[in-house]
């Protein structure tokens, strides 16, 4: 009995032939049940793309039409959700990427990033998949899109690139990766090395008054963040046989960021004003390595097994030293403070599909999910007492729950179900359970066990070939962030050490409401689609008040109730063919959104922290085949910029100018490109204003206010690729 993937392959193998065979290459020649759009290679042949990645950049809708960096554009995912993700099983709103069908059983080491290492000859077709489907590695998307290369691969193939990076204070900095893919027998592979330079030089002014608005001070800081990211990886594919396969992947990475900080400090409530200085060294560690695989085979009914897995970790370690800077020039420390973290994570899933009907199928299967964070911290000052070496010859300060190991181990059964009621409808109902068990000891000992029913409705309907209507309704669970059950680094105010953990934080859970419609312009001219969206949050996390005492206001992260999301995205991806550029491709995004929640500090009701009212963006891309030239610029911007952060004692509203970047590639001799960058082209600074209140924030007595605005100045970048 033939397979129905190698049967939709087949199909799509003779769309192939007759699109290439036709006098007019139509890209939007649907295959199987009408919702499959299929681009064969010969339709990206003119743009002479060197990777799967540029393939995907010319395709409407989809890729990002300035075609560097992440896929921000389309939304992609390209397996495991990312990191922080809640296991496998969790769908996602945005796109997914497979490659032959299938996706990378990892969270760091993603399909999408595999892409920029396949070259583009390696490359059969491209399939926009809009349908649900039993067969498909993934569940929960609005779309899926499946690279398919060539069964056999005429040659091994070698991809270089090198690169370097200009930066405002004239600091330049190289980088560069290689990457090799062969295929000897059944078995083919990808191997890659990354250098990527992520120097970062910032400089900020802040200008605070007092409550009674007279001048308090003004703080001048300037920060150098010296980091290259390196990353190892491998990706294998092995066919055990013609109904089995096996795919294992693996990666490493080492990202080791030494920060340095100076500040100018200028008193202005005195006169003469008087000056200030300090000097911060943050030596940062971190290096995480994650390995995956599944098994796959199918029977001779059609019925198929799988099983996936992962295992990761994730090290982390700061130290944080700060310094009083006296007019001699000697140093005296004030601030000592070492974090450290072990993430740990391991993940086995494994489902069953099978036929009931000639048009329905049940998947039914099981997944288990262990995490673990084991985190200490370390803080000493110039405060009274004995000093310690084990804190920098500071004196230690106890800090409650700085030392913590929290553990969950999670279950999850599941049934989906896939019904396609004709050529035109179809319908996915999942079913999940999941149990869960958190374990904290240490400083804390706690433990709780959690539960939930997790029901998905997804439905689709066609109205005409072109115009797609999608309903779904989803109960999601939120991945628990375990850093927040411990003492950790106060990251939202310089000028607070640590911030407190909460051992007896619950997970955030929401219902999902949306309703999207997408509409494909005929001649593959591009796409528009809307989607109107409803969530209802349930045990939010925010900041609660966990203060020991009205001397000592603390606040950790914890659940505060329950508030409402809603909002409206617009989307739109078109060739200007009707100004006779079938070759510049415009995309535009438009969000409005909304929300509301009651402020447990002070019982008004306000929206979510950090919550965006909104943005717009608006790219192109323009190819010039004649000259192997194409070049771009994109452009985007938040609407109401007053992001707020709701705190114990302050509040905190961000603002920030337009984004916009450039850039320009040429493709040149033996299919070596030379690409230029521009980012942040208009230096695109970031403003803060933080309120501080006498004491608590319900009783409205401003202490402080400050103006902070920063940013890290326009990056030029070039890069070379090369193919062997």
């Amino acid at each position: 009995m033939k397979l129905k993937f190698r049967n939709l392959t087949l199909a799509a193998s003779i769309a192939v032939f007759t699109c290439i065979s036709s006098p007019q290459l139509l890209a939007q020649d649907t295959v199987d049940d009408g919702t499959t759009i299929l681009y064969p290679s010969s339709y990206f042949a003119e743009f002479s793309p060197i990777t799967a990645k540029d393939m995907l950049d010319r395709i409407p809708g989809v890729g990002s039409t300035t075609g560097g960096g992440s896929f921000g554009g389309g939304g992609f995912r390209g397996g495991g959700g990312g990191r922080g993700g809640r296991g496998f099983g969790s769908g996602s709103g945005g796109s997914e990427i497979l490659i032959n069908g299938k996706r990378t059983a990892g969270k760091n080491n993603q399909t999408s990033s595999v892409l920029g290492r396949i070259n583009a000859n390696q490359v059969d077709y491209i399939q926009i998949i809009r349908g649900t489907s039993g067969e498909l590695d993934v569940r929960g998307s609005g779309q899926v899109i499946n690279v398919v290369l060539f069964e056999e691969l005429s040659s091994a193939s070698t991809r270089i690139e090198v690169n370097m990076d200009r930066y405002r204070d004239s600091k330049t900095q190289p980088g560069g990766s290689i990457s090799y893919s062969n295929k000897l027998g059944d078995l083919g592979f990808v191997l890659s090395a990354i250098a990527e330079p992520r120097y970062d030089h910032s400089e900020s002014n802040e200008d605070s008054i007092l409550g009674d608005f007279s001048p308090n001070d003004n703080v001048h800081e300037d920060r150098i963040r010296k980091q290259t990211s390196y990353d190892l990886s491998a990706n294998f594919d092995y066919e055990i046989s013609d109904r089995s396969s096996a795919r294992f992947n693996a990666l490493y990475s080492q990202n080791d960021d030494p920060t340095r900080v100076t500040r100018r400090t200028t008193d202005l409530t005195v006169i003469p004003n008087t000056l200030e200085r300090q000097f911060e060294v943050i030596p940062g560690e971190q290096n995480n390595w994650e390995i995956g695989g599944d098994y796959e085979t199918f029977f001779s009914n059609g019925d198929r097994f799988k099983i996936l897995f992962i295992a990761n970790q994730d090290n982390r370690d700061t130290v944080r030293e700060r310094f009083d800077v006296a007019d001699d020039g000697s140093l005296t420390k004030n601030l000592f403070l070492d974090s450290g973290s072990v993430t740990e994570e391991r993940i086995v899933r494994g489902s069953y599909t099978m036929d009931i009907f000639e048009s329905q199928d049940i998947e039914f299967g099981a997944e288990r999910a262990q995490t673990t964070l084991a985190s200490n911290l370390a803080l000493g000052t110039d405060g009274t007492g004995t000093p310690s070496a084990d804190f920098g010859g500071l004196v230690p300060v106890d800090v409650s729950n700085a030392n913590s190991t929290v553990e969950e181990i999670r279950y999850e059964p599941f049934i989906i179900h896939n019904w396609i009621f004709n050529p035109r409808m179809s319908l996915e109902s999942t079913l999940l359970y999941e149990f869960s068990e958190i374990t904290q000891s240490g400083d804390v000992s706690n433990k709780r066990d959690f539960d939930f029913i997790k029901p998905k409705l997804d439905f689709r309907y066609d109205l005409t070939s072109t115009l797609q209507l999608r309903a779904l309704i989803e109960k999601q669970v939120r991945q628990l962030s375990f850093s927040d059950f411990v003492a950790a680094t106060d990251n939202q105010d310089e000028d607070s050490n640590t911030i407190a953990g909460n051992a007896n934080l619950t997970q955030e859970w929401f219902w999902k409401y949306e309703l999207n419609a997408e509409y494909r312009l005929p001649d593959d001219v591009g796409v528009v689609d809307g989607n109107i969206w409803y969530h209802q949050h349930h045990d939010v996390i925010e900041r609660i008040d966990v203060s020991p005492s009205e001397d000592d206001l603390q606040s950790a992260n914890g659940n505060i109730g329950d508030g409402d999301m809603y909002g409206l995205r617009l989307n739109a991806s078109i060739r200007m063919k009707m100004i006779n550029m079938p070759n510049l491709l415009v995309s535009s995004r438009f969000s409005v959104a909304d929300s509301k929640i009651e402020d447990p500090f002070t019982g008004i009701d306000r929206r979510f922290a950090f919550f965006s009212r909104g943005r717009w963006s608006l790219s192109f891309r323009h190819d010039l085949p004649q000259w192997n030239l194409n070049y771009g610029a994109s452009w985007s911007n938040r609407f109401d910029g007053n992001q707020k952060f709701f705190d114990i004692d302050d509040v905190v509203s961000s603002l920030g100018e337009p984004n916009v970047s450039v850039f320009a590639e040429l493709i040149a001799f033996g299919g070596t490109s030379f690409r230029f960058d521009v980012r942040d082209a208009t230096n695109n600074e970031q403003c803060r204003e933080r309120i501080r209140y006498l004491g608590r924030l319900s009783a409205g007595i401003i202490e402080e206010i400050e103006d902070r605005c920063s940013s890290r100045g326009v990056v030029m970048s070039l890069k070379i690729n090369a193919t062997f």
